[in-house]
């Protein structure tokens, strides 16, 4: 790592350090943006004592982290209490190495598969070639779009669970891309087991492990010249759930009990709690009428899950990890319960397509409409409760505009890496005819 980077790095930590340790960090913990029912330190702090005074958090409705979160919280808050707003800093910190290092290896990866396909590209294409200087630039640009991100920096300083899950997801990436099958699916099913969403990544993440490259001048897919030992892609999903429900045992022995399941999975299919926060859910379920609840529940929760999963695999499956870059994208905005941190993670990963973000046509929109809504939402919040001049309407307004700028933003990329690889395939003038007829 360059002595910038390093600085970088200690200038991250020194102001999370000061902000957590400050008058503010209890007013951004107590944001709904920031904090929800399934990551608030402050519900983690409840559970652990019910915990520890032998009583089961899963009787109520108060408690839904994994068996395993809640024996670790209540270890740490029994011996290293003083210490804990500076383990959240370290893994923030943590997760933005893991992430700066597979960047690196995949940068890597992907220029040299563009060096042994460079003959089939069309001629006068060089600006959407991945540059030899990018092997260095772009791992630096994710790590400092995760560390001075201020959705990160609020999400760390609010001490929610939602750090340790951007360090699963840092980790599951950085052992994925060094095909470490088991650490990458004990890391997956680690995040799964407390967050349900991420499952669809064990599909990329099989594509990945299974893919392997073939040189033939010949090939009709000339942008990700790959194909898959398809018996592979079922042992990796068997090894994963194999870890799953290994974690589930290990989560039982803990408790005695089964009830957390409900109190986990069942939570977040279910959407129990109507707190607002910054996703579709909630208002939605406090205005319908009860009888249409199934309907919109199956509806809202396909959305999430599998509506994009299967064409989505079909188009990207030889790209496996921008996949993967975009299903996170997708379930942060669509889930039942989403935070900032949420975004602040697939926000990071977006400098690895930095070759295909130059066509990309919404960014200063989408740009625009992140400043706006990130100051309206506290604003309008703060109308309605505090002042009661506003009613939910407003606050459902701002929220339904920031998740209509991720759409922008998660759509944009995704169309500039079809207009990249038509680009590589035919060159930038047939693109420009095209766009004049």
């Amino acid at each position: 790592m360059s002595q910038n980077l390093l600085f970088s790095f200690g200038l991250a930590g020194i102001v999370r350090c000061f902000l957590i340790t400050s008058n503010f960090a209890e007013t951004i913990r107590n944001r709904v943006e920031v904090s929800t029912p399934l990551n608030s330190w402050k519900r983690i702090q409840e559970g652990a004592f019910l915990y520890e005074n032998n009583i089961n958090p899963y009787s109520g409705d108060l408690y839904h982290e994994n068996p395993l979160i809640l024996y670790a919280s209540n270890f740490l808050i029994r011996n290293a209490s003083p210490f804990i707003p500076y383990l959240f800093v370290g893994c923030d910190l943590l997760c933005a190495f893991l992430l700066f290092r597979m960047a690196k290896v995949l940068i890597a990866q992907m220029f040299v598969g563009q060096q042994r396909r460079l003959k089939h590209y069309a001629k006068g294409t060089q600006q959407l070639h991945i540059k030899a200087n990018d092997l260095v630039d772009i791992p630096i640009f994710v790590a400092l779009a995760y560390l001075f991100n201020p959705y990160t920096v609020f999400n760390c300083v609010g001490q929610t669970t939602t750090v340790w899950s951007n360090l699963f997801l840092a980790a599951f990436f950085f052992f994925l891309i060094r095909k470490q099958t088991l650490l990458c699916c004990l890391c997956l099913a680690l995040e799964t087991q407390r967050n349900f969403y991420p499952i669809e990544l064990i599909i990329p993440a099989s594509l990945y492990l299974s893919s392997y490259e073939v040189d033939d001048d010949d090939a009709i897919d000339l942008i990700e010249n790959t194909t898959f030992k398809w018996r592979n892609v079922f042992n990796v999903i068997i090894k994963f759930g194999l870890i799953l429900t290994g974690l589930h045992i290990v989560s039982y022995c803990i408790v005695n009990d089964w009830s957390f399941l409900d109190s986990t999975y069942g939570f977040i299919l279910n959407h129990r709690d109507l707190q607002p926060n910054i996703g579709l859910f909630w208002y939605f379920f406090t205005e319908m009428f009860e009888h249409f609840r199934p309907l919109f529940l199956f509806s809202f929760q396909l959305n999430a899950t599998i509506l994009y999963l299967v064409p989505l695999t079909i188009k990207l499956q030889k790209q496996p990890i921008f996949l993967a870059t975009i299903l996170i994208a997708l379930t942060s905005i669509f889930r039942s319960y989403p935070c900032v941190g949420d975004v602040a993670f697939y926000m990071a990963l977006i400098p690895l397509w930095k070759h295909s973000t130059v066509l990309m046509a919404n960014y200063f929109i989408v740009f625009c409409f992140f400043l706006i809504t990130s100051a309206l939402g506290p604003t309008v919040w703060y109308l309605w409760i505090y002042c009661n001049s506003a009613n939910a309407n407003f606050y459902f307004g701002a929220t339904l505009a920031f998740a209509s700028a991720q759409i922008f933003l998660v759509t944009d990329l995704l169309f500039a890496s079809n207009k990249r690889d038509f680009c590589l395939r035919h060159g930038l003038n047939r693109l420009n005819q095209l766009i004049l007829e």
